[in-house]
């Protein structure tokens, strides 16, 4: 990591500070002009000793007077989006990304686990624009689901919107997400290829695949895109202990 760095635990960046900073666990890391930072398992800023985290995943440096981040492993996808959530791109191996907004949230998954870090820019290329006053038909991330379809991903991710300045959530089997909303396995499976196909048809990414990786990287991918455009939220928990009467 070159460039002077400073990690200050639990305290915000200062904002006249001319540096971008990332945020992970409560723990700001504070890149200066010109610098580099690697993030992964055994990187500049260290996610996790979980095995199937690259050593390094992510790069970030300023190229030019413009800050990017680059995905530097070789499996892994990582899901970015910007701090409102209405704008999303998803970053595989060798992409790179050009970071202009005030807030980026960053989430990917290595494994059943589930990791959320953010990066701040003290001067962004961008502003948040304001919503449209006009009416009509938005796109991707404004979707109309069922109560039964949010619980399914609420299930899914109820790990990771629980975490506390952890920033990390393990994603469930989906055995064990029916049994969270004590439904049968055959129906939670229907509810969640509704859910996926639903996604799907809007353009997100990673919703279909092979027969044998399909069940699997569906609830990846359904999570990492759940919380990173805010479909759910900790505000939403509360829904998974209502009776199922009123879940339909």
């Amino acid at each position: 990591m070159t460039g002077p760095i400073a990690v200050v635990a639990g305290i915000a960046p200062d904002p006249d500070e001319p540096a971008l900073h990332v945020e992970y666990c409560g723990e700001w890391h504070a890149l200066r002009q010109g610098g580099s930072m690697s993030i992964g398992r055994e990187a500049d800023l260290v996610i996790d000793d979980n095995p199937f985290l690259h050593r390094h995943l992510l790069d970030v440096r300023q190229v030019e007077g413009l800050w990017v981040l680059s995905n530097v492993g070789s499996r892994l996808a990582v899901t970015v989006t910007d701090g409102a959530g209405r704008l999303q791109s998803w970053l595989g191996p060798g992409a790179r990304l050009p970071l202009v907004f005030g807030l980026t949230t960053i989430v990917f998954t290595a494994g059943p686990t589930t990791y959320e870090l953010s990066v701040h820019m003290t001067e962004p290329a961008f502003a948040e624009a304001a919503p449209s006053a006009l009416h009509g038909i938005t796109t991707v991330g404004d979707v109309t689901l069922t109560p039964s379809q949010k619980l399914v991903i609420l299930a899914l991710a109820e790990s990771m919107l629980l975490r506390d300045g952890v920033g990390m959530g393990e994603i469930p089997t989906g055995a064990r997400a029916a049994a969270r909303l004590g439904w049968s396995v055959t129906r939670f499976n229907r509810k969640l290829d509704n859910v996926c196909d639903k996604f799907d048809r809007l353009g997100v990414r990673g919703l279909r695949g092979g027969m044998r990786s399909y069940a699997t990287n569906r609830r990846i991918r359904l999570v990492e895109y759940a919380i990173a455009a805010r479909i759910v939220t900790r505000a939403d928990l509360p829904l998974l202990d209502l009776t199922p009467e009123d879940t339909e």
